[in-house]
């Protein structure tokens, strides 16, 4: 069997390294210069469509199959897009109130302030 130049567009189970599995339109995707493999999630009663985009070395094995099939494993499956991850409240307000103090401190120890160093100890 040759290598084929065409591209591929192809419903798949996509086994990945580390035991999980996901169903989807299958298809390539260039990002800098490299190559991943894009899963397109379909949309489920529970959820609705995403893309993931994987490395070839989280790759174990693509599994093409019929659309109907694949569409029933991403129901069976529940596979989570990523979602955001945000710091809680009191984290972001120690974050900033951090920053502000970086902003605050004098650029070279000529400049510093005695007050502020007093304040310090």
């Amino acid at each position: 069997m040759g290598w084929s130049s065409e591209k591929f567009e192809q419903w798949c189970l996509v086994e990945l390294f580390g035991h999980s599995r996901i169903a989807g339109f299958v298809t390539e995707q260039t990002i800098g210069g490299q190559s991943f493999v894009r899963v397109d999630v379909p949309e489920t009663k529970l959820q609705k469509g995403f893309t993931r985009l994987f490395g070839s070395g989280a790759i174990y094995a693509m599994n093409p199959i019929a659309e109907d099939v694949a569409r029933g494993l991403a129901k069976e499956l529940e596979v989570k897009p990523i979602t955001p991850w945000d710091f809680p409240e009191d984290l972001r307000q120690a974050i900033s109130a951090g920053q502000k103090l970086l902003a605050a401190k004098p650029a070279s120890p000529d400049e510093v302030d005695e007050d502020l160093l007093a304040n310090e100890q």
